[in-house]
């Protein structure tokens, strides 16, 4: 029976398994990757995992240091655990205690004893910034710096244990190590799969909740929310994820890129483009860092471009904007925060959240929302497959593109034409497409395209007109994008107030 590990932990399956045997319930669109056992002659990095109960962590060990052998610390449980720190042992080493304490920094993994006696060593990986006597050498002991995981460490406690030290590959040889989705493929002895990637957000651990990180962090949760990376570029450094180019993203966090770090760009033509680095390069002002790759780093390494990878964030978003305050209430209470209402008799519809950003909720544990009645919300259906640039226009400039409601400043109406102006940037291009063939169908929505000088305008017509367009423009000026489903309501809203809409998925 062959031996797979798969996601860092070892199973047996029949002789002839598939990948799909093993990837049950994985969807069939996302790619894995694949590392036979022959890989092994790839060089290592200074980063090595560790596999423990609580989760991985990975160590980027110091120069000249070593981590003691790993069927040494393999089955060590959590000796201890206070604020400080959590030590995994004992186990015998060769450390010679200097008998005084030593400052410490949070990620530090550090090398001591119980009782000064080696015996009973101890790899200790340190909470916060202190200074303790851990039975350390003369030098301190710190034997390397936690770079990912820094959550797990924080949550290891009681009966957790250690179960594997595994290396981490600076590369794979590509002709015996890939990615594929093909769930034929007969699985070997000894090899890894790998089905996907695990990020922890930036500033965010258990029972540690930094918040100078919050808005970039908060772009992050956005893009990778349907739990999928579309890989739109590969580089020996790094692969990327665009599915939101063009967001503004502050900087917040502009260190040194290690392997495994994720930063978006704050600045340029790909503002808001997500980068995974695959080995370390300098800091640079147009890149914040927003989180790390704790699992999966070798998937991001065998990437290619165009492959959809699974990926899991953590914290999940904490977005209540645009949900029935019934949901909203009910999601508050299963994360464990203090929920405040403005108004609660009949149905209705959150409209703002405050805190803004998941970061700063989880960190005050509360959070207060401001409602509508669900009669003051109108829902729209949107067609991206024969308008896909003015549908990304029209969400980004109503708001639907970071939440599932969005707002519509009411203009001006006559008979049953419904105008509203939105602020469309000057960068925006609205090029024509999708014009009305023959006559504008009756309750379509357009937007006013870059041929006329009322570019940007957002229409709704009820009736047929097979003259004019959803904005009165000519069909030339006219970029058909969807339809309205509340007429009704619609027809009852009024001039120069703010239209509050939500799309209906299909």
């Amino acid at each position: 029976m062959p031996t797979i590990q798969h996601d860092g932990a070892y199973r047996e399956l029949p002789a002839g398994a598939t990948l799909g045997d093993l990837c049950e319930g994985l969807d069939r669109r996302f790619v894995v990757a694949v590392i036979r056992p022959s890989t092994t002659e790839a060089a290592a990095t200074a980063n090595v995992r560790l596999l423990t109960t609580a989760g991985e962590v990975t160590i980027e060990v110091a120069p000249e240091a070593r981590l003691p052998d790993g069927a040494v610390l393999a089955g060590t449980k959590v000796g201890w655990a206070d604020r400080n720190s959590v030590a995994f042992g004992p186990f015998p080493s060769a450390v010679a205690p200097a008998r005084r304490t030593h400052q410490y920094r949070r990620g530090d993994v550090i090398l001591g004893c119980g009782g000064y006696d080696p015996a009973r060593s101890y790899l200790i990986c340190a909470r916060t910034r202190h200074t303790a006597d851990y039975g350390a050498g003369e030098d301190g002991g710190v034997v390397g710096t936690v770079v990912a995981g820094r959550a797990v460490v924080d949550r290891a406690a009681g009966e957790d244990q250690l179960e594997a030290v595994q290396p981490v590959l600076s590369w794979a040889d590509t002709s015996r190590s890939f990615t594929t989705n093909d769930r034929s493929l007969v699985l070997e002895d000894g090899m890894e799969v790998v089905t996907r990637i695990g990020i922890t957000a930036e500033g965010y651990g258990a029972g540690r909740i930094e918040t100078a990180t919050a808005s970039s962090v908060e772009h992050l949760l956005l893009v990778l929310e349907v739990g999928e990376l579309l890989v739109t570029r590969t580089a020996s450094t790094h692969i990327t994820e665009e599915r939101l180019v063009g967001t503004t993203v502050p900087s917040e966090e502009a260190r040194g890129r290690r392997e495994g770090s994720v930063t978006a760009r704050t600045a340029g033509a790909r503002s808001g483009c997500l980068y995974i680095y695959r080995e370390d390069v300098p800091s640079s002002p147009f890149h914040t860092i927003v989180g790390r790759v704790g699992h999966g780093l070798e998937l991001v390494k065998l990437a290619r471009e165009g492959d959809r990878l699974s990926v899991v964030c953590e914290p999940a978003r904490f977005d209540l904007l645009g949900l029935p305050l019934e949901i909203a209430t009910r999601l508050a209470a299963d994360r464990s925060i203090a929920f405040t209402v403005d108004r609660t008799e009949g149905e209705r519809v959150v409209i703002g959240q405050t805190p803004g950003t998941t970061l700063e909720v989880l960190a005050a544990g509360a959070v207060s929302v401001t409602t509508v009645p669900l009669s003051d919300v109108v829902d729209i259906r949107l067609d991206e497959r024969v308008a896909p640039d003015s549908v990304a226009v029209f969400r980004r400039i109503t708001g639907l593109k970071y939440h599932a409601i969005g707002t519509l400043p009411f203009f001006f109406s006559f008979e049953d034409v419904f105008l509203f102006k939105p602020k469309v940037p000057t960068d925006v291009r609205l090029h024509p497409e999708n014009p009305p063939v023959g006559e504008s169908p009756a309750n379509a929505i357009a937007i006013t395209n870059d041929a006329r000088k009322g570019r940007g305008m957002v229409g709704i017509r009820l009736s047929t007109s097979p003259e004019f367009g959803p904005t009165s423009e000519p069909f030339d000026g006219t970029n058909l994008i969807g339809e309205v489903i509340d007429i009704e309501k619609l027809r009852r809203m009024k001039e120069g107030k703010i239209v509050y809409i939500r799309e209906a998925r299909p």
